[in-house]
C-alpha cells in the first residue's frame, strides 16, 4: 500500500486502542491518514496508540466513548471532527465477544450483544453521515465470519454480526452514490490475550484452515485499507479474511 495513499485524510476507528482496532489505526496512519480511535476502558492503551499515530508524523486523538451510547457517539465524532478537521473515513470496529449456550442465554446478554456490536455502528455511521458526505467518504464495518456462518456455542454474537452484514448492505444502497460501504469479516484471528480456551483452539483451527495458518491482526487492517484506498465503485461487499477457514 502507498505509504501517501491516505495523505490528507482523517479516519475514526472505534474501539481503536488494541488488538484488531490498534492494527487498523497504526495501518491507516502509515498509509498517511490522522487517526482518531475511541476506547471505552482502555485509555493507557489508547494513550499508547496515539502516540504511535503521533509518532509516524500523523494527527491522533483518543477518546472515550461507549458506543452503546447515542449521546456519547454524537460526542465523540464530533470531538474527532474538531481535533482532525474532517472525517473520510469511519471505521466500525469497537465489539464484543462472548461464548455461551444458547439454551442459557438470557435476555440481558441478547440485548448487551446486540448493544454493542450492531447498534455501535448504526449510531456511528448516522453521527458521521453529514462529514463523510462531504468528503465522499467511506465506512468500513469489522464483522466476523461467525456472521456468516452458525456458531452454536456463540449464538448472539453470531446473530449480531450477521445483522451488522446485513447493515452494511442496507447503508451501502441507502448512502449510495456519495459513501462506499464494506465489511471484513474476520475468521480466527491471533491475538495476545487470548483466554486459555481460546489459544488452545489455535491450533485446531490453524489446521483446518486452508492456508495453513490461523489469520493476524494485520491481515485485518490490510483488508480495510483495501477498502479505503480502492475504488469507491466497490459497496455492500463482506470479504471474509479468515485464510478460506470458511470453506472447510
Amino acid at each position: 500500500m502507498p505509504l501517501d495513499s491516505l495523505s490528507g485524510k482523517s479516519a475514526l476507528v472505534t474501539g481503536g486502542a488494541r488488538r484488531i482496532g490498534r492494527s487498523i489505526a497504526l495501518a491507516l496512519a502509515q498509509a498517511g491518514a490522522d487517526v482518531a480511535i475511541t476506547y471505552r476502558n482502555s485509555k493507557q492503551e489508547a494513550a499508547e496508540t496515539a502516540s504511535a499515530i503521533v509518532a509516524m508524523g500523523r494527527r491522533a486523538c483518543a477518546l472515550e466513548c461507549d458506543v452503546r451510547s447515542e449521546s456519547a457517539v454524537r460526542l465523540a465524532v464530533s470531538s474527532a471532527v474538531a481535533a482532525l478537521g474532517r472525517l473520510d473515513i469511519l471505521v466500525n470496529n469497537a465489539a464484543v465477544f462472548e461464548t455461551a449456550p444458547l439454551e442459557s442465554l438470557t435476555p440481558d446478554q441478547w440485548d448487551a450483544m446486540f448493544a454493542t456490536n450492531t447498534r455501535g455502528p448504526f449510531l456511528a455511521a448516522r453521527e458521521a453521515l453529514p462529514h463523510l458526505r462531504a468528503a465522499e467518504g467511506r465506512i468500513v464495518n469489522i464483522g466476523s465470519l461467525g456472521g456468516e456462518h452458525a456458531w452454536a456455542g456463540h449464538a448472539h454474537y453470531s446473530s449480531a454480526k450477521a445483522a451488522l452484514h446485513m447493515l452494511t448492505r442496507t447503508m451501502a444502497k441507502a448512502f449510495a452514490p456519495v459513501i462506499s460501504v464494506n465489511c471484513v469479516a474476520p475468521g480466527w484471528i491471533e491475538l495476545d490475550d487470548r483466554t486459555e480456551d481460546e489459544a488452545a483452539n489455535a491450533a485446531r483451527y490453524a489446521a483446518r484452515t486452508p492456508m495453513g495458518r490461523n489469520g493476524t491482526a494485520d491481515d485485518v487492517a490490510q483488508a480495510v485499507l483495501f477498502f479505503a484506498t480502492g475504488p469507491r465503485f466497490i459497496t455492500g461487499q463482506i470479504l471474509t479474511v479468515d485464510g478460506g477457514l470458511g470453506l472447510s
